[in-house]
């Protein structure tokens, strides 16, 4: 017991005489040196690809509207003639997967009277409408198929509007296309800097864009969409990537 006692006062006293040092004892007068955590060398540079291409679809929509005092109808009659259209269209190699209707609308008119010269509102006829949008992939016949629509019975047809189609392989060929582009800008800062190119420290996926809709001429009048012109877009693919400077 008397062991322990003496040993507990000796780290006691001891532990007294550090704090007491510690504050007496010149610490301003050490050199600690210095550290510094240097900063990586990097370079970042934004890769791009490009592709010029021919328009690969050409967008349609047909619209259908009747007017009547029976409901009933008046909804038969719209259905009736898009049914037709759709068969139509079908029959001329549009794939039913490329047909959707794209705007239904039922709603009655109010008709406006008077009476004891009073304005008044009552129930009028019913209106109802469709539309249908379908897709072509064979741009060179779209001349033909404005042509088919123009007789088909529609009181509105829009079109067409050429647009491209997403191609994955050629978004990956486009996207290796970019990085090699990225990695010959980011080598030639390396060799103006006296550097070396290292590793790729990040990359960052740009949003693919295709170019402005392409546009399309009309020639003649009257022909429905003879002389129409698919044009071309462009598809491009940016990354930004961050190098190592070695």
């Amino acid at each position: 017991m008397k062991s322990f006692l003496f040993s507990f006062l000796g780290f006691f006293l001891a532990g007294l005489v550090l704090a007491g040092l510690s504050f007496v004892f010149p610490w301003s007068m050490v050199d600690w040196g210095s550290f510094a955590l240097k900063p990586a060398r990097t370079v970042t540079v934004v890769g791009e690809a490009r592709s010029q291409k021919k328009s690969e679809i050409a967008s349609f929509s047909a619209g259908v509207n009747a007017i009547g005092d029976d409901k009933e109808k008046a909804i038969a009659e719209v259905n009736g003639k898009v049914a037709a259209i759709i068969a139509s269209v079908k029959e001329f190699g549009i794939k039913a997967e490329d047909i959707k209707t794209q705007n239904l609308n039922i709603y009655q008119n109010q008709e406006t009277y008077y009476e004891e010269g009073r304005q008044k509102q009552r129930p009028g006829q019913w209106s109802v409408s469709n539309s249908i949008e379908m897709k072509l992939h064979d741009v060179d016949r779209a001349s033909s198929l404005a042509e088919l629509l123009g007789k088909s019975g529609a009181n509105n047809v829009y079109g067409p509007n050429f647009s491209l189609d997403e191609d994955p392989t050629e978004a990956d060929s486009l996207f290796s296309e970019a990085l090699e582009n990225a990695k010959e800008k980011a080598g030639n800062v390396a060799k103006a800097s006296g550097k070396k190119l290292g590793n790729v420290l990040s990359i960052t996926e740009g949003v693919s864009s295709n170019g402005p809709i392409p546009s399309f001429r009309m020639e003649g009048a009257g022909g429905g969409g003879a002389g129409l012109e698919p044009g071309s877009g462009t598809v491009s693919k940016s990354v930004t990537v961050v190098f190592e400077l070695r």
